[in-house]
């Protein structure tokens, strides 16, 4: 895998040429920047920026207007060989907060492991309905320690609006949902994401994550998505190598409140 070649088709595609990310939201594109805006629970974000030097300023005084005018919270998703090269501290002096860096790595599919199957007591079941939805959503709760209100909102007006854009998977040890993962898929593009990827403690360690992304792999490798993208935590990035994926960047997510 060319990795420049990759990383900048993954900004042409995922950034620039973004789509919205499910039911409620848009796309807009203004001022150097694009942007998603949604309703209700859904994320706003800067997704892709051109700024220079002289422009980057009043472009990020831009965006923090716009959306205090709307009365959201909103990110911007900076990337590191993101320009000016100092934007990450233009953001820290325009008031936003830096959450943890993760790291983003890219698998062609075709070189991905997809016959990993679960470990013996566990079954995987995919998630079409709302009572899928709030296993997925306990899930994340217990594995993340957050509110998973956003994301259950989310994901069900992804499968009741546009289901062939999201696959979820819940792993089970008997009825008990013991981790969970989704998988975003972009339309004419070649690349499908993973997201959410989390085991409950007392879970972790025995092959389950790994068995998420097999599968996920094989839906997107039938569907005809070339690459899997995952923005990863420290915690999953060693997984993620020895699987065969790739870093191309790093991205840390900038917050800024209403």
């Amino acid at each position: 895998m060319d990795h420049a070649s990759v990383l900048a088709l993954y900004d042409r595609d995922m950034r620039e040429g973004a789509r919205p990310d499910g039911p409620g939201a848009r796309v807009e594109r203004t001022g150097g920047v694009v942007r998603q805006v949604a309703d209700g629970q859904g994320w706003n974000a800067v997704l892709w920026s051109a700024l220079d030097e002289a422009g980057a300023d009043a472009a990020i005084a831009a965006q923090i207007a716009h959306f205090a005018a709307r009365g959201h919270a909103f990110e911007w998703k900076h990337y590191a060989h993101d320009r000016p090269a100092d934007l990450g501290q233009r953001l820290l002096a325009a008031g936003f907060t830096a959450e943890p860096e993760e790291t983003l790595m890219i698998a062609e599919i075709a070189d991905l492991p997809t016959d990993a199957g679960p470990p013996e007591g566990i079954r995987l079941r995919s998630v079409t309905d709302r009572a899928g939805v709030d296993l997925v959503a306990d899930v994340h709760e217990r594995a993340f320690g957050t509110d998973s209100s956003p994301l259950r909102a989310r994901l069900l007006g992804q499968l009741s609006a546009d289901p062939d854009t999201v696959v979820a998977v819940v792993a089970l040890a008997g009825d008990a949902a013991v981790s969970a993962a989704r998988m975003e898929l972009v339309p004419g593009t070649p690349f499908a994401g993973l997201w959410g990827g989390g085991t409950v403690e007392g879970w972790r360690g025995r092959g389950i994550y790994r068995a998420l992304v097999a599968h996920r792999a094989r839906v997107a490798a039938d569907r005809g998505y070339r690459f899997l993208q995952v923005d990863a935590s420290p915690l999953s990035r060693p997984i993620l190598e020895r699987l065969g994926f790739a870093p191309l960047t790093t991205t840390t997510p900038y917050l800024h409140g209403p």
